[in-house]
């Protein structure tokens, strides 16, 4: 499935309707398979109350995450575009996303860096994962940032601003694996043009704008 994908999505003038897409809440425990099986791990927030979540093509969207740090988390004193992610056995022909750079997150204003929101560029999952036969739709988000502490708790909202593939099924984890870690390359790629920085969905992001 890996080979032949488009390497990036949507034109360099910007998103287009139906995105931006907007959902947001606590970051809660999921499944647990994200870190475990994966080596790709998942923050998970709440799909109840998002009006267009239901009607929403299962599959792999992409866009900007903003979090709301605690002010004892290692990661407020790194950079903010110290974007790397963890990888599950890469190969030559395969390259792993931890060898991958991705694109610098806008910086926050001040006053909301001071209360400890950090922008990261994103993918996730929207649907019922086939290959694990969830019952139950998710919303699974894969940040492009290798953190120093998990971050469960805490305010994450998503912008979502651009779709990269149908939900699918898989005859193996390592097939899965390989589809995910190209997602994460489209996305870091995509995200990396003028027009799809976020700019426009910073207070958002930030908590200012609901």
């Amino acid at each position: 499935m890996s080979e032949g994908r488009p390497q990036i999505i949507g034109p360099d003038s910007g998103p287009e309707p139906p995105f931006p897409l907007r959902m947001g809440g606590k970051v809660v425990s999921g499944f647990g398979r994200g870190s475990k099986e994966l080596g790709i791990p998942t923050a998970n927030i709440p799909v109840e109350g998002v009006s267009w979540i239901e009607t929403a093509e299962s599959g792999v969207y992409f866009g900007w995450a903003g979090i709301q740090l605690p002010p004892s988390h290692p990661d407020l004193t790194k950079k903010n575009q110290d974007s790397t992610a963890p990888s599950i056995n890469p190969t030559p022909t395969n390259p792993s996303p931890q060898t991958t750079t991705y694109p610098s997150a806008p910086s926050p204003p001040s006053a909301a860096l001071e209360k400890g929101w950090r922008l990261y560029p994103m993918v996730m999952s929207i649907g019922y994962n086939p290959f694990y036969k969830n019952t139950v739709r998710s919303a699974e988000v894969h940040i492009l940032h290798r953190f120093e502490k998990d971050f469960y708790g805490c305010e994450m909202r998503v912008s979502i601003l651009g779709f990269i593939r149908k939900e699918l099924d898989y005859v193996s984890l390592e097939a899965l694996i390989g589809d995910i870690e190209t997602d994460c390359r489209v996305a870091g790629a995509s995200l990396d043009r003028e027009h799809w920085q976020g700019k426009g969905e910073m207070k958002y992001l930030t908590g200012e704008e609901d």
